[in-house]
């Protein structure tokens, strides 16, 4: 594809040739010769001298000297936002895997009593339970197994080997990623006079509302009693816990391998990084950032915050605590000294 074309899609302002011929996408300092690359994060603009691609995608008012200091020439398109020029030109250079074909596949156990909508494709052994319902343009991987009861709305996509238990429901245009379970029984157990731990009834379900993704291998318990609920746009990395009744806000995002206890309540619009915990019983105030490995031990009531460590503590308060650990080796030699001068002067005083 020629950079003139390439600049038609982005509606950008090529400088230098708009003849070269682009084959590939590629990062910044990966890229070769026919290649096509960008800069939105300015930490990287040191590779544009040494980088090998053909072409760079870079901001409106942007100058870069680093531009200056190449031996060999290379073409630029100027555009509002980089980084989502690049991600347009993903799916026209790299097109989406074909959807499979619509139709159930002969393999499958449906049950009688369950609502199949228009346009759907239905994997191999795929099993369906009693009175669940299924929306319009819905695709069910090979092996996906529902448990009686679940709903399942409109264009939501759910891949290979996913278990959604009964009463769950999920919603419109939804993504569920292979091996992810949701509705697994809450981890509730009461200690008896035995001293035996016995299990606490699980009875409630699982709401996962329109426009959510969650990774693979997630598990999403369902409520005690009540529901557990994913909110609007909520994306879910892989490898991830939720336990039962928590309530995650809209639009909120959480990467792999973090855990939320029970009934806690995570606001909208949060970002909480990887193999981060929270504790049960608490609320996260929305707009709140949580750094990865973070602990996160009581509730968080003010808007907008950015958290980190364990535990975790406003971050400005953790890099002045970092930044006194670092100093404590130092300050522990200085203080032995101190200790051995004064042992040595009240021997002296004291003969």
């Amino acid at each position: 594809m020629k950079l003139s074309e390439i600049a038609n899609i982005l509606g950008g302002e090529i400088i230098g040739s708009a003849d070269i011929v682009i084959s590939n996408l590629a990062k910044i300092e990966e890229a070769k010769e026919g290649d096509i690359t960008f800069l939105a994060n300015l930490k990287y603009k040191k590779n544009i001298k040494s980088t090998n691609a053909s072409a760079i995608i870079i901001g409106k008012n942007i100058d870069i000297k680093e531009f200056d200091q190449r031996t060999e020439p290379i073409s630029i398109i100027r555009v509002e936002d980089p980084y989502m020029s690049f991600l347009r030109l993903i799916d026209t250079f790299y097109p989406p895997p074909e959807l499979p074909q619509k139709g159930i596949h002969p393999s499958c156990v449906i049950a009688k009593s369950a609502s199949i909508g228009k346009d759907v494709s239905i994997g191999a052994f795929v099993f369906i339970g009693e009175r669940c319902k299924i929306g319009d343009g819905v695709i069910l991987y090979p092996g996906t197994v529902l448990h009686s009861d679940v709903k399942i709305g409109n264009e939501t996509i759910i891949y290979s080997n996913t278990t959604i238990r009964e009463f769950c429901e999920v919603g419109n245009r939804v993504i569920i990623h292979s091996g992810t379970v949701i509705g697994s029984d809450g981890f509730g157990f009461i200690q008896t006079d035995t001293g035996k731990n016995a299990k606490i009834p699980q009875r409630g379900t699982v709401i996962i509302k329109d426009d959510v993704e969650i990774g693979a291998n997630c598990a999403i318990d369902r409520a005690t009693i009540g529901q557990t609920v994913i909110e609007e746009g909520v994306k879910l990395d892989n490898l991830i816990h939720v336990a039962h009744n928590v309530t995650i806000g809209a639009h909120t995002v959480i990467a792999a391998q973090s855990g939320i206890s029970g009934s806690t309540k995570v606001g909208k619009h949060c970002a909480i990084g990887g193999q981060v915990g929270l504790t049960g019983h608490i609320t996260i105030a929305d707009k709140t950032s949580i750094g990865a490995q973070s602990g996160v031990p009581k509730s968080i009531t003010e808007e907008g915050k950015t958290y980190f460590g364990y535990p975790a503590r406003e971050i400005h308060e953790t890099w002045r605590i970092e930044g006194a650990l670092r100093q404590l080796p130092e300050l522990l030699y200085e203080f032995r000294k101190l200790q051995k001068r004064l042992e040595d002067l009240e021997k002296y005083f004291h003969k």
